[in-house]
């Protein structure tokens, strides 16, 4: 039986706000903004859509640099093509997702399919983007990629079904390799469907609901709101008051490192970023030997 006593204690809740990214993508942002810069070790989450896109209209992310962390495209309607740097060239269709990560560098791109840009259609997914500790921030670019039938799931109680991109939740593990401990979950909830998540002692650990109400650890939780828990032992409790609520969980290692941004480039100091402007504006830095988009 679940008590008060074994529930995660709530740090506190955020409102996303809309804005404007890429190409031209409307989002919906609970971090970073004024308020809030980073959740360590998370450093971006942005939920593209859903937009209605008419023929010729869609519009992705042309070629552009990264370094210093990862980034993760899950995609719930439309399909994008990335191609990158270490050679990777893949569809991303609805269910899928794509784990890149940057590391010493890589240049890609995310943009619309054929079809899509020809026939139009409706456009849903998330961009998070995942800090790198100081010691792997120059590994070896990886490209990952998982179409829905390869992520793990789980039926829940009421019809609702939970998706598992990475970590362990419900007694399922996602097939995705993660440089640092970290969990990536979707659940889709029917009315009174209950999630019991239990994250690592000192992680991080975060709700965030896009669709619907549910009620995490007791409190009631609109769409477009982020329950950050606190770093304390201790369950998270998501139960849906209203059929088809949405919700992501994400959860992570603290890094407990400086976190210096520029634009595509998150290192640990500003010489670094320094480097990493230099060397893209001169062309080093993609390794030598690795593809040229």
């Amino acid at each position: 039986m679940t008590t008060a006593s074994t529930l995660r204690t709530i740090a506190g809740t955020i409102n996303s706000q809309r804005t404007v990214e890429g190409g031209g993508f409307n989002v919906r942002r609970p971090f970073p903004t004024a308020a809030m810069d980073h959740i360590d070790p998370f450093l971006l989450l942005d939920e593209m859509g859903p937009a209605q896109y008419g023929p010729g209209e869609a519009v992705g992310a042309p070629s552009h640099p990264h370094r210093g962390f990862e980034t993760v495209t899950y995609l719930l309607s439309g399909a994008m093509v990335h191609e990158d740097t270490t050679g990777a060239c893949a569809v991303i269709k609805p269910g899928g997702v794509q784990w890149m990560t940057a590391g010493s560098g890589v240049v890609h791109s995310e943009l619309p399919t054929e079809d899509m840009m020809r026939l139009g259609g409706k456009m849903h997914g998330f961009q998070l983007w995942v800090n790198l500790p100081a010691e792997k921030k120059m590994v070896n670019p990886r490209y990952q990629g998982y179409d829905a039938d390869e992520i793990a799931q789980v039926q829940l109680a009421n019809g609702g079904l939970l998706k598992v991109v990475a970590g362990e939740v419900h007694g399922v593990r996602g097939p995705v390799e993660t440089t640092s401990p970290m969990t990536y979950a979707h659940a889709v909830m029917e009315a009174s469907d209950v999630v019991e998540w239990y994250p690592q002692e000192g992680h991080t650990a975060l709700v965030h609901v896009f669709d619907g109400e549910v009620k995490v650890n007791g409190s009631t939780t609109a769409s477009g709101e982020m329950v950050v828990m606190e770093r304390t032992a201790g369950m998270v409790r998501i139960e849906s008051t209203k059929a088809q609520a949405q919700v992501l969980l994400l959860g992570g290692q603290p890094l407990g490192e400086p976190v210096v941004r520029y634009g595509p480039f998150v290192m640990n100091t500003k010489q670094e970023i320094s480097d990493a402007v230099q060397e893209y504006n001169n062309g080093t830095l993609v390794k030598v030997g690795k593809k040229t988009l």
